[in-house]
């Protein structure tokens, strides 16, 4: 009787298929489907737009010696991938036994650099190599205590190791940190790189990007390397032809022209019609509130209005976005905004 249920259920088991390995051709790797890893610097050279920079930085390499470095600047300019590039550099294909990456914003406390930090210090380095890096990214993350700690690690283990911080905001890194480093500042990648590198990869993935599109790539990515190419590859997933369209509805981006629109009805007195194109910036295309008041400080330095106007309004502009981030309610604050731009444009 037994037997004969097992004989039943093995009948109506559905077969499985065996797993079949694919060919190294078949297989798709994330550097293959992100764009932004797979076009990622390999060395030193590879990094646009931070010429200083990478000058000083490859005399380092060169002389095999290396100090602790800190990296301070906005998002998507380079300064992950300078610290990659500096251990691949100085350790050859064992870079990965000697080199450490974390995130100081996932583990912040202090005992993280009692812990991790320290026990990876204190080894001695494998292979040839004088010594060990440790990248804290985002070490502007890291709690006061955190920092205290690290100073007096960076201190004991500099003959075993050697520390590379990167921050969006020196000013949060405390000075005795700050002292121990050679700190480098990485600007805002500039327009020209910009479209250098762009017009690169869409070279390389057969993409066409109109004059039009690759003016609203560097619009919308204001220096930032990485958001230039993720817009890139999200618009070109659509069709091979990339233009501004494409660019502006995929990052939720108004253009300049309408923005500049919103400001030049408010001025001339007309509170409804900025108000109806509000709506549109609010509703039919998902702006939030501060990223209307962003680009509303942006456009505001391209308009031809009175200085002594032009100081009040972004005065407003200031404040309002203030409110906004305290968490005021979008919608009024941005027409009381409006109202105020009407006022003023009447010299009232």
């Amino acid at each position: 009787m037994v037997s004969s249920l097992y004989s039943h259920i093995l009948k109506n088991l559905i077969p499985i298929k065996p797993h079949i390995h694919p060919s190294d051709k078949e297989v798709v790797t994330i550097k293959e489907q992100i764009w932004i890893e797979k076009y990622r610097p390999f060395n030193l050279k590879d990094i646009v737009g931070q010429d200083e920079v990478i000058k000083r930085l490859l005399s380092y390499v060169k002389s095999g010696n290396l100090p602790h470095l800190m990296f301070s600047g906005p998002p998507g300019v380079g300064k992950t991938a300078s610290a990659i590039s500096i251990a691949k550099e100085m350790f050859g294909d064992t870079w990965t036994n000697n080199f450490t990456e974390l995130n100081a914003s996932d583990e912040r406390g202090i005992d993280v650099v009692r812990t991790k930090i320290k026990n990876f210090a204190r080894t001695s380095p494998l292979g040839e190599a004088d010594f060990k890096i440790i990248f804290l990214d985002e070490a502007d993350a890291l709690t006061s205590d955190a920092q205290s700690a690290l100073r007096r690690t960076m201190e004991k283990y500099t003959h075993t190791c050697r520390f590379i911080l990167s921050c969006n905001y020196s000013s949060k890194i405390i000075e005795p940190i700050q002292s121990r480093c050679a700190v480098y500042r990485f600007a805002p990648i500039s327009q020209e790189a910009i479209q250098q590198r762009v017009s690169y990869i869409a070279k390389e993935e057969g993409l066409e990007v109109t004059d039009e599109g690759m003016e609203a790539i560097k619009y919308v990515s204001q220096g930032d390397m990485r958001k230039a190419i993720n817009s890139l590859q999200a618009a070109g997933l659509l069709e091979n032809k990339v233009d501004m369209d494409a660019i502006y509805q995929i990052t939720a981006t108004a253009r300049p022209e309408e923005i500049g629109e919103l400001i030049d009805l408010s001025l001339a007195g007309d509170f409804l019609g900025a108000r109806k194109q509000l709506d549109t910036l609010l509703i039919n295309q998902g702006l939030s509130g501060e990223d209307i008041i962003v680009q509303l400080h942006r456009t505001m330095f391209d308009k031809t209005i009175p200085d002594i106007l032009k100081v009040k309004l972004m005065d407003r502009i200031g404040e309002i976005d203030f409110r906004l981030t305290e968490g005021a309610n979008e919608r009024i604050q941005l027409e009381a905004l409006l109202a105020y731009f009407v006022l003023a444009g009447k010299g009232k």
